[in-house]
Formats: structure tokens, sequence, C-alpha cells
């Protein structure tokens, strides 16, 4: 649970910081970061080459093995450098931006400075200890907002969000360096290592098709529609995936380690697969919900009045918000029962059902683009679930099970809200529409998902059940 309230911090913190920004820089400067991120960022899947998963997956391992994984990490991290300081002038030619030079130099250094820290927080999260981490992870990214925001004030312009991008990293690989209590060894060559390598290499084709598929739009609005656009379209992206990643980073971390202990006995592993399951989707639910009813009240109230073309945008792409918690806990499953390639021949269907969105909604720009993702990624999202449970212990009926009682309270809420929300005078403030809508929504689905759908006693156990109760010692 720590994890969890750690990631409503962070949640926090970066809504803060596209508040301020979104209110000092303008859609240019965020779109020409986002050019480079969308091409950049893939070389980002590679930082880890799995690794830490690896690390994480396995019931054993050494001392020496975590070593040759350190410094495989740190070639791997300063390889990634290179070939990102090389490819910014061809990014910058594709785009015909010249600006996007020195911006990709900028964040090429990231991959270096993110390769120092990874073991080290593998090594905390077999340990379990994740308040830790949290803390670590709140702390470097509460560095990294005052850093940008100080930057924008002082007028960086677009330099103010590279600031934040080598803030972060930077904070954190030292802070995880300091509490581990672990330093790596020289490098030398370590039994099963092989393994181990192959493992992080199959996660990392998973990961660098997913990012692919979730990115490839970014590259087509930069290039056929320019930064304008595209800074339009990665605030609403933005905004609308920060509750989606902040859970799923503390709920996917949990589960992996906690599924990847138990994974030899196939009663508990589904047991606690499902509770954990139930509270992410008990939680996703409602937010999903409150964007699509109040997506032009967030905008105004987060991004301001002069971003209002990004609400419907914003709008468009909220069902992807649960489309997504309703896929992405499969992954810890997966990995735990040690089903990588089936996840790998997933993502791989998956890819160019979301790409064939994308392409058929360009014409219609940011708008269309949104649309196209929406539908492309919510039609695939039963097949998905059918594959990713085949033969685990986990069936489609248990998923549809779960996932069924808080999207009907959802929709009575939502039905509730509307209405509270329509009887507001048309000239009520944003702020006041979104207060009032949002504490209707979510008391009405509270009320009706606890007492009525009869799961207050459920979400009692499952936080319960969710508290790890024995720490592995380090490095075992």
């Amino acid at each position: 649970m720590s994890k969890v309230l750690a990631q409503a911090v962070n949640l926090g913190l970066r809504m803060v910081a596209l508040m301020i920004l979104a209110r000092i820089l303008t859609p240019n400067d965020f779109g020409l970061i986002a050019m480079v991120m969308a091409v950049v960022g893939a070389l980002n899947v590679f930082k880890d080459m799995g690794l830490s998963t690896a690390t994480i997956q396995r019931t054993d391992v050494t001392d020496g093995q975590i070593s040759a994984l350190f410094w495989i990490n740190i070639f791997v991290g300063f390889v990634l450098m290179v070939v990102a300081m090389a490819s910014a002038p061809l990014l910058a030619t594709f785009y015909k931006e010249p600006r996007l030079v020195w911006v990709g130099v900028a964040l090429a250094a990231s991959f270096l400075i993110s390769a120092l820290g990874i073991q080290h927080t593998a090594l905390l999260e077999r340990q379990m200890r994740f308040t830790m981490i949290s803390a670590l992870e709140s702390f470097s990214l509460l560095v990294s907002v005052i850093v940008g925001i100080v930057m924008a004030w002082f007028g960086a312009g677009y330099w103010a969000l590279i600031g934040m991008s080598l803030a972060s990293p930077a904070v954190y690989s030292t802070s995880v360096w300091m509490v581990s209590g672990w330093s790596p060894g020289w490098p030398r060559r370590a039994e099963g290592l092989g393994s181990m390598v192959r493992t992080g290499g199959i996660v990392t084709v998973n990961g660098l098709v997913v990012y692919l598929a979730y990115n490839l739009e970014k590259v087509l609005l930069g290039r056929f529609c320019g930064p304008e656009v595209l800074g339009l379209y990665s605030r609403a992206y933005q905004l609308v995936n920060m509750p989606t990643d902040n859970l799923n980073s503390a709920m996917g971390g949990v589960l992996l380690s906690t599924l990847s202990r138990v994974k030899d006995d196939p009663e508990r592993l589904r047991s606690y697969f499902l509770k954990g399951y139930s509270v992410l989707i008990a939680a996703t639910v409602p937010i999903a919900a409150t964007f699509a009813l109040l997506a032009d009240e967030i905008i105004a109230v987060v991004l301001g009045s002069q971003w209002g073309s990004v609400a419907p945008i914003f709008r468009l792409l909220a069902s992807t918000v649960l489309t997504l918690a309703i896929i992405n806990p499969l992954w810890p499953l997966l990995v735990s029962m040690g089903l990588l390639r089936r996840s790998v021949k997933m993502v791989m269907v998956l890819a160019p059902i979301i790409t064939t969105g994308y392409i058929l909604g360009l014409p219609w720009g940011a708008m269309g683009v949104a649309a196209g993702f929406s539908i492309a990624l919510g039609l695939w999202a039963i097949p998905h679930i059918a594959w990713a449970v085949h033969n685990t212990g986990v069936s489609l009926a248990d998923i549809l099970r779960v996932i069924s009682r808080p999207i009907i309270s959802a929709i009575v809420a939502t039905a509730v809200a509307a209405w509270a929300v329509g009887v507001l005078p048309g000239a009520a403030p944003a702020l006041l529409r979104l207060i009032a809508g949002m504490t209707v929504l979510l008391v009405v689905y509270v009320f009706v998902l606890l007492l009525v759908m009869n799961q207050k006693g459920l979400y009692l156990d499952v936080l319960k059940a969710m508290r790890p109760r024995v720490a592995p010692q380090p490095g075992k």
C-alpha cells in the first residue's frame, strides 16, 4: 500500500508541474520535446534490457550475477547515449526542425544516468522494500519538478522540460546507490548469466513493440502536422495517462514481485493476481468516467483556458485509461509464470492493430488519431485477455467478473454526476463544476460498488492481503 500511496503523491507532483508549466510554456515547446521523445524514447526500452525483470523474477540470484548484469546495463546505457547523440541530426532533418539537434544530444545523457540505478532498484524490489523505492521516486520527482519550474520561470523555454528529464534520473540513481547498501564487483562472467540475459532479451523485445505501438502516432503527427498539433495531442495524452501510468507502476511492481514468489503454487498465484487486479480496476474505472464526463472542466482547470482545443482530444482518449488498466496487469502474470514468448506474440498482433487505427485517423489530425487509438485498443481488449489468461489458472470469466461490478457502478455514478453538473448554472466556474461533478461521481460510485454490489468485504480483504508479510534476505 505504501507504493500505491507514493504513486498518488507522484501523480500530484506531476499534475502540479503540468498545471504550472502549461501556463508558462507554449504548445510548441511541448511539441518539440515530444518529437524527440517519441523517437529517441524507443531507445529507452533498451536501457534496462529486461535485466531488472530477470533479477526480480529468479528465485535465487548471486552477487556475481547482479554485478555482471550491472556492467551490462552500464555498457548498454553508454551505447544508447552515443546512438541517441548520433541520431539527433537525423531527427532534425526528418522533422525539418533544426532545434532538435541539441535537444536530442542533451536528452541522450539520460540513458547512462538511468543505467546506474537499474540493478540497485531490482535488489530493493527483491527485498520488497517498496516503501523505500517509492520515497526515492517521489524525492527525485520533486527535485525535477522544482528544476523544471525554476528554469521555465526564468525563461528557459523548452530547455526547462529537458532539465526536468535529466534531473529525475540523476537524483534517483544517486539516491538508490546510497540506500541499497550494494556495490558492484568487477566485471566477470557469472554462472547462470546466459538464461538471465535471454529472459531480459525477450522482455526487451516485448517492451520495444509495445512502445512503438503506443507512440507511433506522435511521430506521425509531428511529421505531418507539426509541433503545434503534436504539442496539443501530447498534453492530452500525458494528462489522460498520468493516473494509468502511476497506478500500473504501483501495482505492476508489487504484482510481479509477489506473483514471482508464489509461481509454483497455482491457487495462491490466482488468488493474489485477482485480488491485486480488483484493486487496480476499482481505482481506475471512476478515473476514466471522470475524464469522459468532465473533460472540458479538467482541461480548463489543469492547463488553462488557452488549451481549450485539447479537451475533445482528451475526451476521446479517456476510454484508453480503462482499457489499458484492464490489459496491462496481465503482463506481470505472464512474466511470473515464464510465459514471456506468449507476451511477445500478443504484442506483435497488438501493434499493427493500433497502428492501423492511427493511420486511418491521421487525415483528421489529432482528433482522428485519438479516436483511432481508442477504438482499435477497445476492439482488441477481449481477445487480448482471452489469449493472455489461457492455461494460467485465471479465466476470462474471472476477469469479466472482476471488471463488471466497477463498470456498472461507474455507469450509474456517471449518470447521476451528469445530472448534478447539468443543474448548475451555465456560467458556473470550471473549478466549481469539476469539484461538484467529481464529488457526486465518486460518492455514488463508492456507495454502489461497496454496498449495492456488496463488495465492501472483498476490498477490505484485498487491502490486507496485498501487504507483504515476509521480506526475503538481500540477494536471495
